[in-house]
This record gives structure tokens, C-alpha cells and sequence, in this order.
């Protein structure tokens, strides 16, 4: 009997989310989901899906929208992904950040000049941006 568990996260953008599994090369699914069975407090998605990561042993796992942010789903007795859960959100959430960081900056000017994954699991992310009125 499969017991499902949800998991709180603070993933509230579908595309820095999307950024992150792919930055990961964690391979998923996105499926769309009947927008009247939630309300969208978020102007960040404008429309509701999940992704599903599927598992070799047909247990996927998925981020789901509960209204105000993607909760990962799984059954954690069929977990098989490398490493355990707490790290693999620790994983997705570094990269939610930094994802979160580069185009919010952006928006203000700021162009990323490197990215870079360090030996201890952190990044260095170096953004800059000219001022133009001193040039």
C-alpha cells in the first residue's frame, strides 16, 4: 500500500523550478493541471501545472501546486533517486536560488558574468552592471 507524502517547499515560480531540475539534469514531465481546483495567489503562474520526475520502479515523484507553492510528492518507501531526500531538496532549492537571484537581477540591470559550482557543494554567482551616467 502506497502511502504518499507531502513535502512543504518554497518553489512558488514554475520557471526558476524548471531552471533548477534542468541545471541538475533532473529529467521531468509537465503536466497541466484543470485550473478551478486551485486558486492562483501568485501572478508568477499563469497557469497551474506539475512536474513528475518519473522513477525506473514506477513511483514518481512530483511537485504539485497546493495554492501557494509546489509541494514535493513521493512515496518515500520507493524513493531511488541518489541521494536522500533532504538532499534533494537542499539540491533543487540552491538552484531555485540561484535561479531566483540571476533573473530578478536582470530585471534591474544586472547581467550574471559567472556562474560557478564549487568543490564544496556551494556556487559563486558575479553579477555586474554599468552605470551608465558616469561613463
Amino acid at each position: 500500500m502506497s502511502h504518499f507524502t507531502n513535502i512543504k517547499t518554497k518553489f512558488q515560480n514554475l520557471s526558476y523550478l524548471k531552471k533548477a531540475l534542468n541545471r541538475l539534469n533532473i529529467d521531468y514531465t509537465q503536466q497541466q493541471l484543470e485550473e478551478q481546483n486551485y486558486t492562483v495567489k501568485s501572478s508568477t503562474n499563469s497557469s497551474i501545472a506539475s512536474l513528475v520526475i518519473n522513477q525506473s520502479n514506477g513511483y514518481n515523484i512530483e511537485f504539485c501546486w497546493n495554492g501557494q507553492e509546489y509541494e514535493l510528492v513521493a512515496d518515500l518507501s520507493y524513493w531511488k533517486q541518489p541521494y536522500s531526500i533532504e538532499s534533494f531538496i537542499d539540491k533543487i532549492s540552491q538552484q531555485y536560488a540561484s535561479e531566483a537571484i540571476i533573473i530578478e537581477s536582470q530585471k534591474i540591470g544586472f547581467q550574471p558574468i559567472k556562474y560557478q559550482q564549487n568543490k564544496d557543494g556551494s556556487n559563486t554567482l558575479i553579477l555586474e552592471r554599468w552605470n551608465e551616467n558616469n561613463l
